[in-house]
């Protein structure tokens, strides 16, 4: 009985760093598409934060939607978990690229976004049918 709950973690596991990663790829599509919209239109660069809080926002949704669909159980903790996941990459990455570190409002917001998303979009995968 042991065995089969170790291997059933080690698949939510895995199913939520697969929903992290394709939450990733996701914002990355989407952030490259923003940015030539951004290139080659006329919207305003006002538009950055915004933009990017409802993109990284969508993509968690389908990341953690999709990673809780076979998962039957706790869907609020594993979709929180695909978000924060998603965040602490996003964050780090960012920091080094930018050389900074710093907590701000907007990061402050992502954060929360991020987690509140992963959390609907677990509730909605583990209720799909």
């Amino acid at each position: 009985m042991v065995k089969v709950s170790e291997n059933m973690n080690e698949n939510n596991i895995i199913k939520i760093l697969k929903g992290s990663a394709i939450s990733i790829i996701i914002t990355l599509i989407g952030l490259l598409i923003y940015s030539i919209i951004l290139s080659y239109t006329s919207v305003a660069e006002t538009t950055m934060p915004v933009t990017i809080i409802i993109i990284s926002a969508i993509s968690i949704l389908i990341g953690s939607t999709l990673s809780t669909s076979n998962i039957k159980k706790n869907g609020i903790i594993n979709g929180m978990l695909v978000g924060l996941i998603y965040i602490t990459v996003i964050y780090l990455l960012s920091s080094i690229v930018t050389g900074n570190f710093l907590l701000n409002i907007t990061s402050i917001i992502m954060i929360i976004t991020s987690v509140l998303t992963g959390a609907l979009g677990g509730i909605i995968g583990v209720n799909k049918k």
